[in-house]
């Protein structure tokens, strides 16, 4: 196989590094932007202007504020392809799916179906709502190395009379990988059952997310690979299922349709969502959304192979990660055994490896082996991954080490 060629590293268009529109700690190197995103300097500036304005003339501003919402979620809405008049504003993809959770008709003994790639918030929140049924949660097995038909046979073999809810993920969290929505949905459709997309990182890493999918629900973060404002995100629903949705808090715009009663949210800053057009815009105007998702994928192929090289190496085992249905710009490398084999671990080394090794980075648990998350963006440069592979990769090995002779 032919060696991975590391891309060349974006610059801004006034020939600085990609980076300097950004206002990440260069002490660090930020290695996980899949989690929390990093917002432009661009969308920081006017997001901060709108706070201004806001706080002149608060008595000016909320008053005004659902019809500047419904604004930016037209631009919103744009972005991703679908009508403005499919889509709610919501904080982040958890209180989405909380919105839909709270909205659906009460099914005596109901089951909430779904995998055991979800989300770990989401999926306590459906066993919320089993509970309150009455019923209770399946759960799919679906392989990390399950390509789109087993997992798809996976899922669907857990459907049964008493499924009141399929809950699925688009990109896993955990193991960075697509589920088949495209194969799933039509069937929980032919059922009869409702479907709810969790979409948490789709916006911005696919070009039209919602392409193909038959969903009643769907929702995705702009403040991850979209790289808004936190606090911003996408509650699509295009059936009959959205004249049932209502924004968590009750506020004045409770009598107007979906979705413009959740355009007034009573007095919580929207400034967030104000701002999103701006970070969409900021990476449109200076290299353009294909690019930026090209370079992304570029970048992962290289750090993933660069990574697992180096981790093979140290280890004698393979550290490559068998994905099925992996994804462009977030990617799986098997770490040393004996770390991150459980949630707990794998986020006390993430807080490790940023104080003592200077990364911020992911690591994630599945079934009992644990994973550097690696993902991309445009401000990363190889040169972030070949930091991890010789600094950061043999401290993990010792590390291992020393928990395998402890245990």
């Amino acid at each position: 196989m032919a060696p991975v060629v590391a891309p060349a590293p974006l610059l801004l268009q006034d020939g600085r590094p990609a980076a300097a529109g950004w206002s990440l700690d260069p002490s660090m190197r930020h290695l996980n932007h899949g989690s929390f995103g990093a917002v432009p300097l661009a969308a920081q500036r006017e997001q901060q202007r709108l706070r201004d304005e806001m706080e002149r003339s608060p008595v000016v501003w909320f008053p005004a504020l659902p019809r500047r919402v419904a604004g930016a979620r037209t631009a919103i809405a744009e972005f991703l392809r679908v009508p403005a008049e499919f889509t709610a504003l919501v904080p982040n993809a958890s209180a989405g799916a909380s919105t839909v959770y709270g909205s659906l008709p009460h099914r005596p003994g109901g089951e909430v179906l779904v995998t055991d790639h979800g989300y770990g918030a989401v999926t306590m929140g459906a066993a919320r709502l089993a509970r309150r049924w009455g019923g209770s949660v399946r759960t799919a097995h679906v392989p990390l190395a399950a390509g789109p038909a087993e997992a798809a046979a996976a899922v669907l073999e857990q459907l049964g009379d008493r499924t009141a809810l399929v809950v699925l993920d688009q990109v896993t969290s955990a193991t960075a990988r697509r589920l088949p929505i495209d194969l799933i949905g039509p069937a929980a459709r032919e059922r009869g059952v409702p479907l709810l997309v969790d979409a948490a990182h789709a916006p911005g890493l696919s070009e039209d997310p919602r392409a193909g999918l038959d969903c009643d629900a769907w929702v995705g973060n702009l403040h991850k690979f979209g790289c808004a404002p936190r606090g911003t995100a996408a509650l699509v629903a295009r059936g009959e299922l959205r004249h049932a949705l209502y924004p968590l808090i009750d506020s004045w715009g409770a009598e107007e349709p979906f979705p413009e009663r959740f355009d007034t949210q009573g007095t919580v800053d929207a400034t967030g969502p104000l701002a999103a057009p701006a970070a969409l815009d900021f990476v449109a105007g200076q290299w353009g959304w294909d690019r930026a998702r090209r370079y992304m994928t570029e970048l992962a192929d290289y750090a993933e192979a660069l990574i697992g090289e180096a981790m093979g190496e140290a280890t004698g085992e393979p550290a490559a990660a068998e994905v099925g249905m992996p994804v462009n710009a977030l990617r799986l490398v098997r770490l040393p055994a004996g770390l991150g084999r459980t949630r707990l671990e794998a986020d006390g080394l993430r807080d490790r490896v940023a104080a003592e090794l200077g990364v911020e980075a992911a690591f994630t648990s599945f079934g009992g082996t644990g994973y550097f998350r690696l993902s991309t963006h445009v401000y990363n440069t190889p040169a972030d991954y070949e930091y991890f592979a010789e600094r950061c990769v043999p401290v993990l090995c010792d590390w291992a080490l020393k928990a395998r002779q402890e245990a």
